[in-house]
């Protein structure tokens, strides 16, 4: 079903006139019942970092408040099930950049910057070429050379954590996360009248400041507008919480950066208590952020012709398994936030729960899709919009290719295939010319994938089709792991 379009006052028709003859985006679009092409949305995408599915007011958390980013699944599509294909900073942003999984862009695998032909069809350089005034602001973590950044935004200003509080000129100190804030208003105020955008928020929050380990404000310090929240209450504790989980982990994950950071957070019960409470405080920051974002659309006039896309870009321990961090094949790792909230849909589709698959790579093909224009060919991510719409697709995927290949320390590289019913993952412990360890999960009985059945013999015919079906996996996005070279940022750590 067609979205409902806001009428266009007959300025706003001749611009949405011009704009689509010097675009192309005209064609893209069927016309509206008055003859003229409906104007095309601007798109406003606020990508969070380190944050799991389950922090979220509207997703059911007990103590997190997150009451704008709830207004957008009131009036919008929640994805359920949505997934990163790789679990660590720079891969997954350079997945969504790109609209490709790792396998593809091998970005940090490959030496130099992201690939620049990818850099070339990602969304932002498509929508600019079709008539877009595009921004990037915030954390990238992906190098990108100047000459495909041009083609991507009319905007960019990268802003890092170390420290979180910036010096202001009259000495004050700010959050990056409300500088954040403060830029986005500021590109919306500069915003041509009649002109799409296409703008991406891209928070450092909430990651850990990681070379301060005291708890609380110096591990995960929050804004200043977050003062005293949470205090009183008490953080729950993690549902797989049980030393027997950690235990039975094979050594190299009992050994891995995952048990490293578990000491610099989660260790006792204090400063579990510290530390979520000032990480929740850093995301209710971000929804606070939103909020003002909002509120600036609807001042000039923006909001109701305005796409926005919340999620993040990797999953997070919260001292689940006995672990920290991500890099993983377990849902903790891999599980994301995705809302997208259209105010031109029809009012049955708002508040609509999808349980549909839908990947971080997806987003550059959605984003594309929304405006109006055909996804690059060489994306392996998949628009949403039909399932925006409304509608279910009979081929929709029920699994995908996840995998780690650009190493950092005592993480190996691996990879698997998280489906409906089966998850598995294949860990190249001892390099990829040896036989890797593998974990099998049978997700209709062990949701919470606690028990590894590739250890047992009477679960060998399940484990074949799995390595089969990742084989084949592989072979759609690029090459096997064993033709995959070393990572600059491994040779450097040895």
């Amino acid at each position: 079903m067609m979205a409902r379009l806001r009428p266009l006052s007959l300025m706003s028709r001749a611009l949405a006139i011009l704009l689509s003859a010097c675009s192309g985006l005209a064609a893209a679009k069927p016309p509206g019942g008055n003859g003229l092409p409906p104007a095309p949305p601007s798109i406003l995408f606020i990508f969070a970092d380190d944050q799991r599915n389950h922090t979220l007011g509207c997703a059911g958390h007990p103590v997190v408040k997150t009451p704008n980013i709830d207004l957008l699944a009131d009036r919008g599509v929640r994805f359920e099930n949505a997934f990163v294909t790789t679990s660590t900073c720079w891969a997954s942003r350079a997945c969504l950049f790109t609209g490709c999984s790792e396998r593809r862009h091998l970005y940090r695998t490959s030496p130099g910057p992201l690939n620049p032909d990818l850099c070339r069809t990602s969304y932002f350089s498509r929508l600019k070429a079709a008539g877009y005034r595009t921004g990037h602001l915030g954390k990238e973590h992906v190098s990108i050379a100047a000459k495909e950044a041009t083609t991507m935004w009319d905007v960019r200003r990268k802003l890092g954590r170390k420290p979180y509080f910036k010096v202001q000129a009259d000495g004050s100190t700010r959050h990056t996360t409300q500088i954040l804030g403060d830029w986005g208003i500021e590109f919306l105020k500069e915003q041509p009248r009649g002109k799409p955008f296409c703008l991406q928020l891209s928070f450092n929050a909430t990651h850990a400041e990681d070379r301060d380990k005291r708890p609380g404000s110096g591990h995960f310090p929050w804004p200043k507008v977050m003062n005293g929240k949470y205090e009183d209450q008490k953080m729950p504790l993690p549902s797989l919480n049980d030393a027997a989980i950690y235990e039975a982990h094979p050594e190299f994950l009992k050994k891995s950066l995952n048990r490293e950071r578990f000491f610099w957070r989660w260790d006792t019960a204090e400063k579990y208590q510290t530390n979520m409470r000032a990480y929740f405080r850093m995301l209710s920051g971000i929804d606070h952020v939103l909020g003002r974002l909002v509120n600036q659309l609807r001042k000039q006039g923006l909001y109701e012709n305005t796409v926005i896309i919340y999620s993040a870009d990797n999953g997070y321990y919260l001292g689940d398994r006995g672990f920290a961090g991500k890099w993983t094949h377990y849902d903790e790792s891999l599980r994301i936030p995705l809302i997208i909230a259209d105010p031109r849909a029809a009012r049955r589709l708002h508040g609509v729960i999808r349980r549909e698959m839908a990947l971080n790579s997806d987003l550059g093909a959605t984003i594309i899709d929304l405006a109006g224009l055909p996804a690059p060919v060489n994306h392996t991510g998949r628009s949403l919009l039909p399932l925006l719409r409304g509608k279910a697709p009979g081929d929709w995927r029920s699994e995908f290719l996840c995998e780690f290949l650009a190493v950092p320390r005592t993480i190996p590289r691996w990879e698997g295939v998280r489906g409906t019913d089966w998850s598995y993952a294949r860990y190249f412990v001892d390099g990829p010319d040896k036989p890797p360890f593998e974990f099998l999960h049978d997700l209709k009985t062990d949701p919470a994938q606690l028990a590894n059945i590739a250890l047992n013999k009477e679960n060998a015919s399940a484990l074949k089709r799995m390595r089969g079906r990742c084989d084949q996996l592989i072979a759609r996005h690029g090459s096997p792991m064993q033709e995959i070279g070393e990572s600059p940022r491994s040779k450097k750590k040895k």
